[in-house]
């Protein structure tokens, strides 16, 4: 099994990877088929099902389609010419992807919401036709957003392609209890084993220059979303608070008057920064989701400025780290929120930082193992219950007290000697049977906990 670093780390935008980043990439997908076929389409069509349906209105899943099928990906996203391209779709009911004729696409009428089951596959899933001049479907490909930003066709995903099926890799492990195996027959560390399987595929400069990217990107919408004011879209009256916390904070150092848990928020600020940004539409970094996208860099940013003896360079190990812990509970688990609640998008989020960061401190692979496993344990059971569809409440909140449980993870984990009675396999294992028996409403949505019992205007 061999997941990417890059897999899990995407630069993308916000409000989701799932119901946004997924369902952009599925009609650029389609676009590509269309590119390759021997006939010429006259028109397209979207049906949203599941969670889709359920949330996608709140997390811009029908937005990220339209543009998706006009030609527009994640990693290129650029706001201002996607508003004008809305702005022309709506007004002439036709796209225009690059290399294809245009098409019909009416938003209103050829974008459909489907309230009834979900398909087989997956809670998140979508079919996208194209159409003849009489609007008979010439083409039809049924996608599924699995999380994270992957998409599968159902083909795919009965073919079980969303495993690794590339050339071997050195250390090609699909369980901790292998990683530590590996690990202690090797003599290195996960990070340096992670970092032997990148670069067998990709190469060290492509690493490096992937990893200094990511982190800028994280980086960035930290700063942004401190530097940000206002309320944010989608109807619930939700005011930005990480520029004001910060500002706080700011003033109150060096005052020699602060509690000791301030340290919490800290960590809390630099999350919450992140997920207003990701609610508000902005660039984010899948980590591994954009649900969960500011625990991992709120912790990296908490132990640069606030850990003694921290350095930027040692910034790739823990996201090599963090990429391993994630690939594992992708793999044998979830990491979908529509799949399992939110144990998988902000408790996957909180083992891999916490992971991430026992390894820069000095932990040992068990150790770092040990902080994986407390940091997903104590998430078990989380729901995903968003108010309104919305990518805001709880998740914004959610994000900061993930980042404190995955420094706390690592804290506990350092303290002791990697010796400890429930293995990690076991709470993944846990996490993906609790998410299978959690009911639907409390998975993503929006039918069931915060998101029926908070008012929605």
């Amino acid at each position: 099994m061999f997941l990417s670093v890059f897999d899990m780390f995407k630069v993308g935008v916000g409000p989701s990877s799932s119901h946004t980043m997924g369902p952009m990439v599925a009609g650029a997908r389609f676009l590509d088929r269309l590119r390759q076929a021997p006939f010429r389409a006259h028109g397209l069509k979207a049906h949203l099902y599941g969670s889709l349906a359920f949330t996608g209105v709140g997390h811009a899943t029908d937005r990220a389609t339209v543009l998706g099928l006009a030609g527009f990906a994640p990693q290129t996203y650029d706001h201002e010419a996607a508003e004008a391209a809305l702005a022309r779709i709506r007004e002439t009911g036709t796209v225009a992807p690059e290399g294809l004729p245009e098409m019909r696409f009416d938003m209103g009428h050829d974008l459909r919401f489907d309230f009834g089951a979900a398909l087989p596959g997956h809670a998140n899933g979508m079919v996208i036709e194209a159409l003849d001049k009489q609007g008979d479907v010439i083409l039809q490909e049924t996608y599924y957003s699995v999380g994270g930003g992957f998409v599968l066709t159902a083909d795919e995903l009965a073919a079980g392609k969303d495993t690794d099926n590339g050339p071997p890799v050195p250390y090609p492990f699909k369980s901790a209890a292998e990683m530590m195996e590996m690990a202690d027959r090797s003599g290195k560390t996960i990070a340096e084993m992670k970092r032997a399987n990148e670069i067998s595929r990709g190469g060290a400069d492509n690493l490096d220059r992937g990893l200094a990217r990511i982190w800028e990107v994280m980086n960035r919408c930290i700063d942004l979303g401190m530097e940000g004011e206002g309320i944010l879209p989608g109807g619930l009256g939700v005011k930005r608070r990480a520029r004001r916390i910060h500002e706080q904070l700011v003033a109150e150092r060096g005052m020699n008057q602060s509690a000791p848990h301030v340290c919490n928020d800290w960590m809390s600020v630099y999350a919450m920064a992140v997920n207003e940004q990701n609610a508000a539409g902005g660039q984010v970094v899948t980590a591994p989701t954009n649900g969960a996208a500011g625990v991992v860099p709120a912790v990296i940013r908490y132990w640069l400025d606030h850990v003694p003896g921290a350095t930027r360079a040692r910034i790739p190990d823990f996201l090599l780290t963090a990429a391993a812990i994630g690939g594992l509970v992708k793999y044998n688990a979830s990491i979908s929120g529509a799949e399992a609640g939110c144990q998988a998008e902000v408790g996957s989020a909180a083992a891999m930082a916490a992971a991430g960061l026992a390894a820069v401190m000095g932990g040992t692979p068990a150790q770092i193992e040990n902080a994986a496993e407390i940091a997903l344990e104590h998430h078990l059971g989380m729901t995903c219950d968003p108010v309104k569809g919305l990518v805001q409440v709880p998740c914004i909140e959610r994000n900061g007290l993930g980042a404190i449980k995955a420094v706390s993870a690592a804290s506990l984990a350092i303290r002791g000697d990697g010796t400890h009675l429930v293995p990690l396999d076991a709470v993944i294992e846990t996490m993906r049977q609790t998410g299978q028996d959690m009911h639907e409403k409390y998975k993503e949505t929006s039918l069931g906990g915060l998101a029926v019992n908070v008012p929605n205007c």
